[in-house]
């Protein structure tokens, strides 16, 4: 009888093993949609900003798509946490950073955001006879990821596509993740700003999966939207001529 448990329990070990290795490898093999032929090993954020959107890829992958966190950083046992940078002295946001885990989930469904952050000057557009608002303010850290909302610390004036699909793609693959595994996830959100410009050019995404190394990714997202010219330097805009 002794005999008969102990197989059943290792056959119950190995199933359980299995489902987590096969959940594991699918976030290891599923891609982020950044454009492998172009890649840049920029070391700051200076760098960054000086990057030039060449009209196609609006995301790249930043140093092979491998976060940059510290050992340190990555470390288990760790309790969930979130903060937010200082306003600097153009009002402008900062570094937001992350450790997530489901605890930190909202329960309830967003409320309207009714502040505005530097750059905003929205507008409807009509290109190629579609019509939309330019801008979106965008979460540094997703709402659905930390239920965070009304706080300027941690909203930019962002473009449509930069906002959707882009940031809700990659925010969706750690929400996906944290969901499913209950594992932590390493989380780093960067605006990029260049010299005293109130509207962002980019925003770089940095994530790592703590317990396993089912989920990473880096990735810099161009603040852009195809068919219109953006002024940086305070966030108005007119289409292209």
């Amino acid at each position: 009888m002794k005999k008969v448990i102990f197989w059943l329990l290792f056959f119950f070990l190995c199933l359980a093993g299995m489902g987590n290795y096969g959940y594991h490898q699918w976030f290891t093999q599923k891609e982020p949609e950044a454009p492998s032929s172009r890649s840049v090993q920029a070391q700051s954020t200076k760098e960054l900003a000086d990057l030039e959107f060449d009209g196609m890829h609006q995301v790249i992958q930043l140093h092979h798509n491998q976060p940059q966190f510290s050992d340190k950083e990555l470390q288990k046992g760790q309790k969930a946490y979130q903060s937010f940078s200082h306003l600097d002295r153009w009002n402008r946001v900062g570094v937001a950073n992350a450790l997530l885990d489901r605890s930190m989930m909202p329960q309830t469904e967003r409320e309207p955001l009714t502040v505005d952050p530097t750059g905003w000057h929205n507008k409807k557009v009509t290109v190629q006879g579609k019509s939309n608002w330019l801008y979106n303010r965008c979460h540094l850290i997703g709402y659905q990821l930390t239920g965070e909302n009304n706080n300027l610390k941690n909203l930019m004036t962002g473009t449509r596509s930069l906002n959707t699909p882009y940031m809700l793609h990659y925010e969706n693959q750690v929400a996906e993740y944290v969901k499913e595994t209950g594992n932590q996830v390493r989380y780093r959100v960067t605006p990029i700003f260049r010299g005293e410009e109130k509207l962002a050019r980019g925003i770089q995404l940095e994530a790592q999966s703590i317990q396993y190394q089912g989920l990473s990714f880096n990735v810099y997202i161009f603040n852009v939207q195809k068919g219109i010219l953006l002024h940086y330097e305070d966030g108005t805009s007119e289409l292209r001529k």
